[in-house]
């Protein structure tokens, strides 16, 4: 991975299986915008971003040095995702889809953020979720100008009632994220405690949180606590599992996570 700083962004070549359209618009993140010019603009760790891929370089425009230390991690630019995919491609689905949807990413984004976002995706369109979440960053986020807010932390929130997370279109999801966010705010419950956990064990402990269910807490697992080993299933997976009657295959070991999101791209637009 070779990085240029030019004037105002940030230019990075050299970074295999890394497709902006794959990995931001799957469905593990819900605040990620395509532009007419083909980029991607969003917000994520107080930060704005907008990226393009132009002639095989990730360009991070208007960011600085300590702004891409962020980003770096947030796409996890320094894995090896070429040696991952050819480990997967072991097994025979997984060998065709990979090469049919090479460039997915697992993103590591902030606990708290993906937990929020997968409570309120319970029996939810990935349309509806970002527009639940736009209005929740709207109405407690930070302005960050041009449109774009912080996600509002779990001490802002922890102010809230019910009826205020209802009047933002939650639904039942409200009671839920109510309890959530004065508990995280008062310590009840440690997310980076959670984090430091073995997989089962950080499993249980998000089980135990009020209107988490085993679906979002494999997701918020793999997707903001960064256990690559943590496999959600949904009706999608159910039907994936049907071609695995013996289980999962040895090289999936360990990165379960991202060979999910593989085979979940394949089921949404094969099966």
């Amino acid at each position: 991975m070779k990085v240029t700083v030019e004037k105002n962004n940030i230019r990075v070549s050299g970074v295999d299986c890394l497709d902006l359209d794959l990995t931001l618009d799957c469905g593990q993140a819900f605040r990620w915008e395509k532009q007419n010019d083909g980029s991607y603009s969003g917000v994520a760790g107080g930060y704005f971003l907008n990226i393009k891929k132009e002639n095989g370089d990730l360009i991070f425009k208007n960011t600085d040095e300590k702004a891409f230390s962020f980003w770096k991690n947030y796409f996890d630019l320094e894995k090896d995702y070429a040696e991952i995919c050819s480990r997967l491609k072991e097994d025979a689905l997984l060998s065709s889809t990979i090469d049919a949807y090479y460039g997915i990413r697992i993103l590591n984004q902030e606990s708290w953020e993906a937990l929020c976002s997968f409570v309120i995706s319970q029996q939810n369109n990935i349309k509806r979720i970002k527009l639940i979440i736009g209005r929740l960053c709207r109405a407690y986020g930070d302005d960050l100008g041009n449109g774009y807010y912080t996600f509002p932390s779990a001490e802002r929130l922890s102010a809230l009632s019910v009826s205020d997370f209802e009047k933002l279109g939650c639904g039942y999801r409200a009671k839920y994220l109510e309890r959530l966010s004065k508990d995280v705010a008062c310590g009840a419950v440690d997310l980076d405690k959670i984090k430091t956990l073995p997989l089962e064990e950080a499993r249980r402990a998000l089980l135990e949180i009020y209107g988490v269910g085993i679906k979002v807490a494999n997701c918020a697992l793999l997707f903001g606590f960064g256990f690559y080993s943590a496999f959600p299933v949904d009706v999608w997976m159910k039907r994936v599992m049907e071609y695995y009657p013996d289980g999962l295959p040895e090289c999936f070991d360990g990165i379960e996570g991202i060979a999910q999101q593989y085979l979940f791209h394949w089921a949404r637009n094969n099966l």
